[in-house]
């Protein structure tokens, strides 16, 4: 059983930057393949970032996102630079027991409950 809580999220202006984390609990974390998700409203769950020995991003914030684990602290990071106000949206951290970073959410088992991000343009 793996918990997560992402924090970090709020309100920034065009351009600005924020860094989200997702801490989680157990002792394994270092073994799960962790990845963020953003839902806006109205629209589908969508992959943003995956980490799991190596990273893979969305196009849409290739450049702009980066993501990160400290294993030492069982905690996630998505780095957000030059944000848009398309990237307004609730991110999710999720985490799976499966090796390489994966696109498809229904293949993440744990889900934290979310954080809002709003950009302001």
């Amino acid at each position: 059983q793996v918990q997560l809580v992402e924090s970090g999220g709020g309100l920034v202006q065009a351009g600005g930057s924020l860094r989200l984390s997702c801490a989680a609990s157990g002792r394994t974390f270092s073994n799960y393949a962790m990845g963020w998700f953003r839902q806006a409203p109205g629209k589908e769950r969508e992959f943003v970032a995956a980490i799991s020995g190596y990273t893979d991003y969305a196009d849409s914030v290739k450049g702009r996102f980066i993501i990160s684990r400290n294993n030492a602290k069982n905690t996630v990071y998505l780095r957000m630079n030059s944000l848009k106000a398309e990237d307004t949206a609730v991110y999710y951290c999720a985490a799976g027991s499966f090796a390489g970073p994966r696109v498809d959410a229904k293949e993440y088992r744990y889900w934290g409950q979310g954080t809002q991000v709003t950009v302001s343009s």
